[in-house]
């Protein structure tokens, strides 16, 4: 599993999807390299992009809406970061039907998927807990 607790921001609704985000994006990349034929693989792959397009969206929204709720000064940067990554998970599935089902786009998507998971919670949301503690000790 790719998740690790130094990742928790110590916000237990955000700290779940975060951990359920990168479980899904595990249990997607781990499906990619394992053995077997495309077809079989590809319930799986249209299973987390469907949970991908939803879920980042949820997500998305508790995170601002903490952010919002504790005054942080990096909220309009931050929210960039989602809306960029919303429409690209919205292009690929569009890219993913229109061009067949493509193998070597689903594993360019799943790379993209698993820095860009890696990223936001850690050079993005972990500035959240910085601005948290810096407030508390002001």
């Amino acid at each position: 599993m790719i998740w690790k607790d130094k990742y928790r921001l110590g916000v237990v609704e955000i700290d779940k999807q975060h951990m359920e985000l990168f479980r899904r994006v595990n249990d997607f990349v781990v499906t990619l390299r394992s053995k077997g034929s495309w077809q079989e693989k590809v319930d799986k792959v249209n299973d987390t992009l469907q949970f991908m397009q939803d879920y980042v969206v949820i997500h998305f929204k508790a995170e601002e809406a903490y952010q919002l709720k504790i005054g942080y000064t990096g909220y309009e940067h931050h929210k960039k970061l989602p809306d960029d990554m919303v429409k690209y998970v919205t292009d690929f599935a569009e890219a993913y039907e229109n061009e067949g089902y493509k193998e070597e786009l689903v594993q360019r998507f799943a790379g993209k998927l698993l820095a860009w998971l890696i990223n936001h919670v850690v050079a993005e949301d972990l500035k959240i807990v910085q601005h948290t503690i810096q407030k508390e000790d002001q």
